[in-house]
């Protein structure tokens, strides 16, 4: 396959912030979409965004709770969206569409990490179903307003966690042992897959798809079940209960992880690319031979790595994968 891995050298650093990223890009007139826009990352990707004219919606499970956090903000509206209940998702589509409004910027921004199996209404397991599969439907309900915007991204919020696990063709809903870190990998993967394999299908209509790895952010709400020692344990957090912020080693703030997210929804400079997996606001580079790696997270320190694994940007895969989402969303 094609290597389109390849860093470029934008010009940002792991330091910089979602503010730096946008700062001269007018977003006036531009509508934009980001699941759970209202709480860590996605907060501050919302912010970012509005702040540069943008009209945001966030896609919320609690619109009430995200319309407190969003108060402070012009051109932010709340609707609510339940990722794993197919009708929720299409009824937040279908009201998007009935709003007559193009979509210029599309960000998947929700997510789940770890704790028990769970499992939704149709037996999926939930990690999967959130992180992907309802992404993967909003997505698709979604793309005539994509089409209609004349220029759209799609961006999908991976992580380093993609290294956890390829798709597990035979048993993606863990049938057999559940591990919960394992999900999450998986997810993360599909995340990836899914933005090769939608720049491939929709590049030709103006629709570019980009995923990313946003650094380690422990403000996040990404896994509640995890305590401070936990986070002590894994390095993210200081002896004084403070995250520990070193964002050339990964450790970033909320205002810095989002930085990638934004570079990829509205930098000119990706203008003539997409279907590529950035880190650090460049496209990171392909990590030959690298296969799945086991974490324990409370074994020490986590140490993460700059790039992404081939089995996450293979093409073959990722039609796989969405033949497979289209199966499973019509079973």
């Amino acid at each position: 396959m094609t290597n389109k891995q390849q860093p470029l050298g934008f010009g940002f650093a792991a330091a910089s912030t979602a503010a730096e990223v946008v700062d001269g890009i007018d977003l006036t007139g531009r509508n934009v979409v980001v699941t759970a826009g209202h709480v860590g990352l996605g907060l501050e990707t919302t912010r970012a965004l509005a702040h540069a004219g943008a009209n945001v919606v966030v896609a919320s499970r609690n619109p009430a709770t995200a319309a407190a956090a969003l108060a402070d903000l012009d051109r932010v509206e709340v609707d609510r969206l339940d990722l794993v209940d197919p009708t929720s998702v299409e009824a937040f589509a279908q009201r998007y569409r009935d709003s007559g409004r193009p979509l210029h910027i599309l960000i998947n921004n929700a997510a789940i990490m770890g704790g028990e199996l769970v499992r939704d209404a149709r037996g999926y397991e939930a990690q999967f179903a959130t992180n992907h599969l309802g992404h993967f439907q909003l997505t698709n309900e979604l793309l005539p307003v994509l089409r209609a915007a004349g220029g759209a991204r799609v961006v999908e919020v991976s992580s380093w966690g993609h290294h956890l696990s390829d798709i597990r063709w035979d048993d993606p809903h863990f049938e057999s042992e559940y591990d919960p870190m394992v999900a999450y990998g998986q997810s993360k993967t599909a995340n990836v897959l899914f933005a090769v394999e939608l720049d491939r299908l929709w590049s030709g209509d103006g629709i570019r798809g980009y995923s990313l790895h946003p650094g380690g952010i422990v403000t996040t709400n990404l896994a509640p079940w995890l305590t401070l020692e936990d986070w002590r344990t894994m390095g993210l957090v200081g002896e004084d209960g403070q995250p520990v912020i070193d964002p050339d080693n990964d450790m970033k703030t909320p205002e810095q992880g989002a930085s990638t997210t934004v570079f990829a929804a509205t930098s000119p400079l990706l203008a003539e690319i997409g279907g590529v997996y950035l880190q650090n606001n460049d496209i990171a580079p392909l990590e030959v031979g690298a296969t799945p790696v086991t974490v324990d997270m409370g074994s020490g320190p986590l140490r993460t790595t700059v790039g992404v694994t081939p089995y996450a940007v293979d093409p073959d895969a990722a039609q796989r994968l969405w033949t497979l989402s289209e199966k499973l969303l019509t079973a």
